[in-house]
């Protein structure tokens, strides 16, 4: 199963990430946004961090997810490619995601710069659950 694929869209980034459960398509959705930022192979998973998330639907939840990453980026540099969902949860009416991310200080030496993500956006964001597979989709306003 691919992890993620760049679908056609006029003016920004629009995503389709998979997996086998909501956590791993959650992970793979990450994944996708900071490898079009930059090239996530070259990001040395040196410093860990824990990232905590909560929101009223498994949609808003993906947007909590990125934007809180994006976010890390934006205020810390920080760049990321590892991603470790632990939970995703649903307690009431709240959904709630516990991660684990890796990576390091953006370095203009070393990574290079793709395409400035400016927002996770909610227009066309969904997930969806078939068989044995999860896909999520969004688009990133560059």
């Amino acid at each position: 199963m691919k992890r993620y694929e760049f679908l056609e869209h006029v003016a920004d980034i629009y995503v389709a990430a998979y997996g086998r459960t909501l956590e791993e398509a959650f992970e793979n959705a990450a994944a996708a946004m900071f490898d079009s930022m930059t090239d996530i192979s070259m990001v040395t998973p040196v410093y860990g961090d824990t990232v905590r998330v909560e929101a009223e639907d498994d949609v808003a939840l993906l947007h909590e997810w990125l934007h809180a990453l994006l976010v890390k980026f934006e205020v810390e540099l920080r760049l990321f490619s590892q991603f470790t969902v632990k939970e995703i949860r649903k307690e009431g009416e709240r959904y709630f995601l516990e991660a684990e991310v890796k990576g390091e200080v953006f370095d203009r030496e070393k990574h290079s710069s793709k395409i400035d993500v400016k927002a996770v956006t909610y227009h066309n964001m969904s997930v969806w659950r078939r068989n044995r597979c999860v896909e999520v989709r969004f688009i990133l306003d560059i």
